[in-house]
């Protein structure tokens, strides 16, 4: 029975399958929200519904059968679980929160896609990098802020003085506009140097800064951590090796030297 379920949920057509009803839950969870579908095929997308979620339930079933505890060793299946998890809560007023987050089984198209998976590995690889320079932006944030607030908190923009840099919390509000690039030269430079014409010796700066250099090094870790994850993925497939799935622990190395040797010394018995 183990290796019949084993040969399922290996199996590439598996895989293909499993790709195509995730894009179709994906679809069935989209029409729901419209009330004029709802109102003509209510009933056929409910029934969808329930099936797609059925037979995430009997693939993580399977998957758990095969792999016993090693199943929750890897990260994506415990992300499979917690997913499907989440859409067989009851759909109670309390809840009802929760159950908008049935949503995320569509998410599982990136445990499901091998290229999709290797992106999103390579951005969890990438959270060092990018948390030292979100550090080098707050701080730069906080010292804008600071120095708008004094500068410039007692401008009025129509007849609210507070709206744009009155407290440090709307300056920073407004800086992250800024940095957005969002009608910020109109809407905040333009009115704001009526009253203080050298104000954009401030806010250039800040923009070159925050806009230009601060995203561009998110952008560089992000790609860098992309090609060190291609690199390393194209390494193996040259070798002829099967990409990992999870990374392989000591203990699993041990395990399998373990059926190796098993497997040596039955060939040996039966030899003799």
């Amino acid at each position: 029975m183990t290796a019949f379920c084993k040969f399922l949920i290996e199996h590439p057509w598996a895989e293909r399958i499993l790709i195509g009803v995730i894009v179709l839950n994906a679809i069935t969870l989209g029409l729901e929200t419209s009330s004029a579908v709802m109102a003509s095929w209510g009933t056929v997308i409910h029934i969808a519904d329930n099936v797609i979620l059925a037979i995430f339930v009997a693939e993580l079933a399977t998957r758990l059968w095969v792999q016993r505890l090693q199943f929750f060793k890897d990260g994506w299946n415990v992300f499979d679980f917690l997913v499907v998890a989440i859409a067989l809560i009851p759909a109670t007023e309390s809840l009802q929160v929760l159950r908008s987050l049935r949503i995320l089984r569509a998410l599982r198209l990136v445990t499901a896609v091998p290229s999709l998976k290797r992106v999103v590995s390579a951005l969890i690889g990438a959270l060092p990098g990018l948390g030292s320079i979100v550090a080098l932006l707050l701080l730069i944030f906080y010292v804008s802020a600071v120095m708008a607030t004094k500068m410039f908190g007692d401008t009025e923009f129509g007849a609210n003085k507070d709206h744009y840099f009155g407290t440090i919390g709307a300056t920073l509000i407004t800086l992250f506009q800024i940095m957005t690039l969002d009608a910020w030269a109109d809407n905040i430079l333009r009115p704001l140097m009526e009253k203080h014409p050298y104000a954009w010796i401030f806010f250039i700066p800040f923009v070159l800064i925050s806009a230009f250099v601060a995203l561009n090094l998110f952008i560089g870790v992000v790609v860098s951590a992309i090609d060190a994850e291609s690199d390393a993925a194209k390494a193996i497939a040259d070798r002829g090796e099967v990409l990992p799935s999870s990374p392989v622990s000591n203990a699993d190395i041990i395990l399998e030297l373990r059926r190796l040797r098993d497997e040596i010394e039955d060939m040996r018995a039966e030899r003799r």
